[in-house]
């Protein structure tokens, strides 16, 4: 989805907008052979010359070259915080800033309410370890948080979920770059007062090989250490056992924005946490209710995005059509016949009723589309 033919490229190529892409240092052959496909299907489609560019480069500079180069007009960006804040920053620094439309940290939170756990606390436990471990965990859906108030059915799940997360073996991660944060934020995380090692895969790890992980820890020490609010990139999740609904709810109001929330519920749960409920719909831009977060369908109903740090701005979704007003600029043209301002200059008529143009006018205009994967803030660029 994110990749050189991904998502976000056809969205803005659909808007009518030239696209530069950064390739990653860490599959540049990949990228490059992709690239050449849509250099050929380009020509074959008799699109203008330079409709797309493909450019390489490790270091930071090249990144920014690209945000702040005036014929630049908008950005794309999946990766880290890190990565995500220095482009928006750069982008916001420029004489005409430029929007950067970046997807950056989430911890995907999981509620598991009592009734739905009386009944189904195994099988929601083999459900999530499925989820914790998918691609060795390298989903920006991961669930990589589970809240639940402590009693006999939340140990249930979590013995349940332990146990088959040790019999999970550790995976291949993409590279190096992810391998060694996810060391780093794992063990610092594992580090920290109050938090509990529940289980970790009963293989040893090789280089390059994440371990899965389960952590347990209190509500009380979540709301006390901004730590364990941080994204831990990988096959690892922390349970946080709330002392009560009051808890429960507390904890909620403390958690920052996310692309993803899930309920994990029964009937009697949702008439009884409509309070909580609400405060969860306040930090996330898609709204799971008994199932997991991990896949996201490319629909039209599909909003894959959420309020900050998950992304830069809310109000738009980096999956499925709706993608492509990112890219597009509405232009109202009042008291023109529509035979006119259908051939003159406009380029698509949304169903708003206004008409919508490539974003930003003549093809001299582009964006650019990239990832990074947790450098420092003096490294921060596309890759």
């Amino acid at each position: 989805a994110y990749s050189t033919a991904g998502g976000d490229t056809a969205c803005a190529l659909a808007a009518g907008c030239p696209v530069v892409v950064k390739a990653h240092p860490s599959h540049p052959q990949t990228s490059e052979l992709v690239a050449q496909v849509i250099f050929k299907a380009a020509e074959q489609c008799k699109m203008p010359p330079g409709i797309f560019s493909h450019v390489h480069g490790v270091a930071f500079e090249v990144g920014r070259a690209l945000v702040e180069h005036p014929n630049t007009r908008a950005v794309g960006f999946t990766g880290s915080y890190l990565g995500g804040r220095q482009l928006f920053d750069w982008a916001g620094q420029r004489s005409k800033p430029i929007p950067v439309f970046a997807e950056m940290s989430s911890i995907n939170p999981v509620f598991l309410l009592p009734g739905k756990l009386r009944e189904s606390a195994n099988e929601t436990a083999t459900l999530y370890a499925s989820s914790i471990t998918l691609g060795v965990g390298q989903f920006c859906t991961n669930p990589g948080l589970i809240i639940g108030i402590d009693g006999p059915e939340l140990k249930k799940f979590v013995h349940a979920l332990g146990d088959e997360i040790i019999k999970t073996a550790p995976g291949t991660m993409l590279h190096m770059g992810i391998y060694k944060n996810y060391v780093e934020r794992r063990g610092n995380a594992l580090s920290q007062e109050a938090v509990d090692t529940v289980a970790v895969s009963e293989k040893d790890p090789h280089l390059n090989e994440a371990a899965p992980t389960l952590a347990s820890s209190t509500g009380e020490a979540f709301l006390n250490n901004p730590v364990l609010h941080l994204e831990v990139f990988g096959p690892y999740s922390l349970v946080v056992r709330c002392q009560d609904e009051r808890e429960m709810l507390e904890v909620t109001k403390h958690l920052e924005g996310q692309l993803t929330s899930t309920v994990m519920a029964n009937e009697n749960d949702l008439e009884h946490f409509g309070e909580l409920i609400e405060e969860i719909k306040g930090i996330c831009g898609r709204l799971i209710l008994n199932g997991v977060p991990t896949g996201v369908e490319v629909c039209l109903s599909m909003q894959h995005g959420g309020p900050f740090p998950a992304t830069t701005d809310a109000r738009f979704t980096s999956v499925g059509a709706d993608g492509i007003k990112r890219f597009a600029r509405p232009v109202a043209w009042q008291n023109w016949a529509n035979d006119y301002y259908g051939h003159h200059g406009g380029w698509y008529h949304g169903a708003w009723g206004a008409n919508w143009e490539h974003m930003w006018g003549e093809h001299t205009a582009g964006m650019v589309l990239g990832t990074i994967e947790y450098m420092s803030p003096e490294q921060a660029a596309f890759s």
